[in-house]
């Protein structure tokens, strides 16, 4: 696979990733799931679930230019602006939410470092945006 295709590919599994992370907790959760993981993602800053609207654009956008339906220097560079955002925003959340509303939902203790894992899924957006530019001859 040349690697101007993988790069992109890397980049869209990314952005499942990021939303694929962002629903675990509604899975793994055992006890009134929709009031605890609304209060888990609504006591941080900001809502990852915006960084989680963001990931899904970015995917379509990264799939239509790696399938070069739209430009894909044009795809590259918004895959890296979406991907920094969506980075930034799920890093406010992950460091300002409170540890007691982590602890006190009923749940695995792997959620413990599910916003840890988030961030580090969602760092995989610019680092493949970044590179798909390289391959192009952008950077």
């Amino acid at each position: 696979m040349k690697q101007t295709r993988l790069a992109p590919l890397v980049g869209v599994v990314g952005c499942l990733l990021v939303l694929v992370s962002l629903g675990l907790p509604y899975v793994l959760v055992r006890t009134a799931v929709g009031s605890a993981v609304g209060t888990y993602y609504g006591e941080g800053a900001l809502n990852p679930l915006v960084g989680g609207f963001f990931a899904l654009v970015a995917a379509i956008v990264l799939a239509a230019g790696r399938d070069e339906r739209t430009d894909p220097p044009l795809a590259a560079g918004v895959g890296i602006a979406l991907g920094f955002f969506v980075v930034v925003v799920v890093a406010v959340w992950a460091v300002t939410v409170p540890v007691g509303v982590i602890g006190g939902m009923d749940g695995p203790a792997a959620l413990s470092s599910h916003r840890w894992a988030t961030l580090v899924v969602a760092a995989l957006i610019p680092v493949a945006s970044l590179w798909w530019s390289r391959t192009l001859g952008l950077l």
